[in-house]
């Protein structure tokens, strides 16, 4: 992630700081704090706060800059949103630290897990309390809102037991991969009248938040095509592709968001390609390891992503839009903008290399912003609904592949119920 600065030390345990005000001292952070080991609490000199906007609706948010992510110090006069953390592996910990050490508006209360040893492991890095019981951190009268970072398909019973405790809900993608459970979770929250912000973090990134300004703002036109590469840098443990839903609803998912979010228009219909070119065991669980999406939007504009589980050289993250007036391109990001000429070749280092890296700071700005809606009761960026939509295209992609021909989204979508009928999902 390049190199680290000074940042704020960890909070004292949930119920000594207010919901008005926030305070700590600043100390040192490893790089391998991102994997749960201690924090070191020798003290460091404070940064002199940045000052960016957030990449969806242009709001002000203190938060560090992508290249150097600077470490915040909290502002005292500052509200702050407290949090408790569901889930404490990979994701769960990476949002416990921004939490806890980059945004200004928020402060971690607990961390909830169902392994004993992960909870307290990330409870005690980040000086809050250990939960093996979501029930119990539920009950905290000094929680506002939860971060569901636990399995999939424990996501719709998390999400309705908050809405029902009257919590605000910030949950990774997806919602679940069942349509008639990501409907439940839905009403729930809808019930229970709190915000429900989904996960999907692309949105928050400056580079595809550029290429959507291009298209919303008319500058290259009407958009005629989209072409988006999403390849891992190597494939999952056969394990995980087991219980993961397959390609298109782990991997893909956040590219079908993403053609929603670019082109502003919902899809009409898709064709899938598949092929194991890494291994044949993923065929046992009906996935594939490389993927060809085609996309049809109602308004015209035609569609392509392509994924792999295994981009040698590193994760390969690009996208562009063509239109009636241009077109509008990002590439890879890159550790560095170093460029080697020599009289034998011209080559540059490879591309980062894992999506920590790549998206570091659009996991601090999608927080931050979920945080400031909630503290000033401002709209969601990225709401349930819009959680809702790319399941049914993951589902429409995989229904092509096994059938072999184009699939409407009709299809395999199911109606609203009549209590979600009328609702933006605010």
């Amino acid at each position: 992630m390049g190199r680290m600065a000074a940042f704020a030390a960890p909070a004292p345990l949930a119920g000594a700081r207010s919901l008005r005000s926030s305070s700590a001292i600043s100390a040192p952070l490893s790089a391998s704090s991102f994997h749960g080991s201690s924090v070191t609490a020798a003290a460091a000199a404070s940064p002199v706060p940045r000052t960016r906007r957030s990449t969806l609706r242009m709001q002000k948010s203190e938060l560090a800059l992508e290249d150097d992510l600077i470490f915040v110090k909290p502002d005292p006069t500052k509200k702050t949103l407290r949090i408790g953390v569901v889930g404490a592996g990979r994701i769960g910990q990476v949002h416990a630290t921004n939490i806890t050490f980059r945004l200004k508006n928020a402060h971690l209360v607990g961390v909830s897990s169902g392994s004993r040893e992960l909870a307290e492991r990330c409870s005690l890095d980040h000086g809050c309390q250990p939960y093996t019981d979501y029930d119990e951190m539920l009950e905290n009268p000094e929680l506002d809102a939860v971060c569901i970072c636990s399995a999939s398909n424990q996501h719709t019973a998390q999400i309705i037991k908050a809405a029902e405790a009257g919590k605000h809900i910030f949950c990774e993608k997806p919602i679940d991969l069942n349509l008639e459970e990501v409907d439940r979770a839905l009403m729930a929250v809808r019930k229970a009248g709190v915000k429900l912000q989904v996960g999907f973090n692309r949105r928050f990134d400056q580079n595809y938040a550029r290429v959507r300004r291009g298209v919303s703002s008319g500058e290259i036109g009407k958009p005629h095509m989209l072409h988006i590469t999403s390849r891992d840098p190597s494939p999952p443990p056969l394990e995980y592709v087991k219980n993961s839903g397959g390609i298109w609803l782990d991997c893909s998912i956040h590219d079908f968001d993403m053609a929603r979010f670019l082109v502003a228009d919902e899809v009409e219909e898709v064709y899938t390609l598949g092929q194991n070119n890494l291994n044949p065991d993923f065929e046992q669980y009906g996935d594939v390891d490389t993927s060809l999406v085609t996309m049809k939007f109602k308004g015209g504009c035609l569609a392509s992503v392509d994924n792999s589980r295994q981009a040698v050289y590193g994760y390969d993250q690009r996208c562009e839009v063509f239109g009636e007036g241009g077109s509008i391109s990002i590439n890879n990001n890159y550790p560095n903008s170093a460029v080697i000429s020599t009289s034998k070749q011209i080559k540059r280092d490879l591309p980062m290399h894992f999506f920590m890296d790549r998206y570091s700071a659009s996991f601090i700005t999608e927080m931050s912003d979920f945080c400031d809606c909630v503290l000033e009761d401002k709209p969601i960026p990225c709401t349930g609904l819009d959680g809702r939509a790319p399941v049914v295209i993951a589902l429409a992609a995989k229904k092509s592949y096994e059938l072999g021909r184009p699939v409407k989204l009709s299809e395999v979508d199911r109606p609203l119920p009549a209590e979600l009928e009328g609702w933006d999902g605010q």
